[in-house]
């Protein structure tokens, strides 16, 4: 018999995946559209509400732009492919929720990626690449010493031919752009699978973490004899999966920093060949970035493991085994009096139980003895009227405040009973002192153009009026401290009327 069966559940086990379920979709080309637009190299975590609200800004545009699209608002749309393991959502320390995507859809992305892009399946590059692997890896397989002698040899004496020959003045030949740019397609495509890779490794701890946890709460055993067992899994932990064993022998190599520092140095150098200047901005900067890619995945697994760690500890920490023998007398003496009472009770039996106790009325209690103490008066004042300024009199006071409106209004009326043509300037200019202050002035324009029936309703209005009247006069006032000021006035002239109309505004 052939072996198409076992195939056949092989393939089926694949197309399950949620790598593979994600490009049989209906929506596939809209939803990794979406996961490349939103989701790069530099923001590998979007927040969840700007993620829901990213989602219904694209398929608005894309209705717009006459493409079909799923139904449903973002945050749903979200929600599924959460559930279908393209989206993982996590928190941070202050407990704000982000989503980022899975090893899953980074495959996806990848696989995509490369078909986008114009490479050939078989290359110089990859050839050599292939060669140098194996035969570093047969040398390593080779317990021979003397074959493992003779193949170290040989490369030696052929790096040090090379070497003599460049050192006698030899022709370096430059490599070409064909070929620089095949060896960097090669090199970009084993550089790319590093995100998905570490992803994987990410979740697999991930993993590892929500079973242990898991494990530790369903335990029947006290947890003094679990404890040990428990650390030393958590000591154990890279090496349980194979994702762990393949990261942790990467790790060796990776948390080198010369070696890191070489690398970023190579990068450069590669960049400066002028086959670069095909690339665009973005690829270039994308594989600089390279050194700092291998330090995120690195950073971001590291993290998950001391989540894992400090989760662990927090539940060692936190058991209390004096609590759980309380918990467990209480509810054995629970089921003891269950079995006495369903001796005598009918099978529609019902006890009332009250989910809250009753509050408990106690009396208040004194808290502390009285005090004499605290019932002494304060100690009396001290005198300091001897300190004290001398009190201003009335008359400093009222030169402090506003005008007179009184004697003001006194003087208005005077002025408007004699027939001399008199303004208001010639009013204030005859007061005293004492009242040929600048606020006084204010005063006695406001008393004059208030009592008038055409006054403004508005300050607006009144400064148009002032402003419409085209002759002005000088008037001198007095300031409390015997200083003088000009002001210029605008001619107001006094009415015959004004004067009823200023006493008909002393009694309002």
């Amino acid at each position: 018999m052939s072996d198409i069966l076992a195939e056949l559940t092989r393939v089926r086990d694949a197309f399950d995946k949620p790598t593979l379920r994600l490009l049989d979709r209906k929506w596939a080309p809209l939803v990794l559209a979406v996961f490349r637009t939103t989701f790069t190299r530099d923001q590998r975590t979007v927040p969840a509400e700007r993620l829901h609200q990213q989602v219904d800004n694209y398929l608005d545009e894309l209705r717009l732009a006459g493409e079909p699209g799923p139904e449903g608002p973002g945050r749903a749309l979200c929600m599924q492919w959460l559930a279908h393991k393209w989206l993982v959502r996590s928190r941070d320390d202050e407990g704000a929720e982000f989503y980022s995507l899975t090893s899953h859809a980074l495959e996806a992305l990848d696989l995509v990626q490369s078909l986008t892009r114009d490479r050939t399946l078989i290359s110089e590059s990859r050839i050599h690449t292939i060669l140098d692997v194996v035969r570093r890896f047969a040398t390593e397989a080779d317990p021979d010493r003397d074959a493992r002698i003779a193949r170290l040899d040989a490369h030696i004496a052929e790096l040090t031919a090379e070497r003599d020959r460049l050192a006698e003045g030899g022709e370096i030949e430059p490599a070409t752009d064909d070929h620089m740019l095949d060896s960097y397609t090669n090199l970009h495509s084993l550089i790319g699978q590093l995100p998905s890779d570490f992803k994987r490794v990410e979740e697999a701890v991930a993993g590892m973490h929500r079973q242990i946890i898991s494990d530790f709460r369903n335990e029947s055993r006290p947890v003094v004899e679990v404890i040990d067992e428990y650390l030393a899994k958590s000591d154990s932990l890279m090496k349980l999966t194979p994702e762990g064993r393949a990261f942790e022998g990467a790790f060796a190599l990776l948390r080198d920093e010369p070696l890191l520092v070489d690398l970023r140095r190579d990068l450069d150098v590669i960049l400066t060949h002028p086959f670069a200047q095909t690339l665009a901005a973005a690829e270039q900067r994308e594989f600089r970035r390279t050194v700092k890619t291998i330090q995120d995945g690195i950073r971001d697994v590291l993290s998950e493991r001391q989540r894992l760690s400090a989760t662990l500890r927090a539940h060692i920490v936190n058991y209390d085994v004096t609590k759980d023998r309380e918990l467990d007398a209480v509810l054995r003496q629970i089921n003891q009096e269950l079995e006495a009472w369903m001796q005598t009770a009918g099978p529609r039996a019902t006890v009332e139980v009250e989910l809250v106790p009753p509050r408990v009325d106690v009396e208040h209690l004194r808290e502390r003895f009285w005090d004499p103490a605290d019932a002494a008066p304060p100690p009396p004042l001290e005198d300091v009227s001897d300190n004290a300024p001398a009190a201003p009199d009335l008359d400093v006071i009222r030169r402090q405040g506003g005008p007179s409106l009184a004697e003001l209004r006194q003087a208005l009326v005077i002025a408007a009973m004699t027939p001399d043509g008199a303004s208001v300037a010639d009013v204030f200019a005859s007061l005293p002192d004492r009242l040929r202050r600048p606020v006084e002035l204010l005063g006695m324009v406001h008393l004059l153009l208030g009592s008038r029936p055409d006054a403004p309703d508005d300050l607006s209005e009144a400064e148009a009026l002032l402003a419409a009247l085209d002759s002005e006069e000088q008037v001198e006032a007095v300031r409390p401290d015997g200083t003088r000021r000009s002001f210029t006035l605008p001619v107001l002239p006094l009415r015959a009327s004004d004067a009823d109309a200023l006493v008909e505004g002393a009694r309002r």
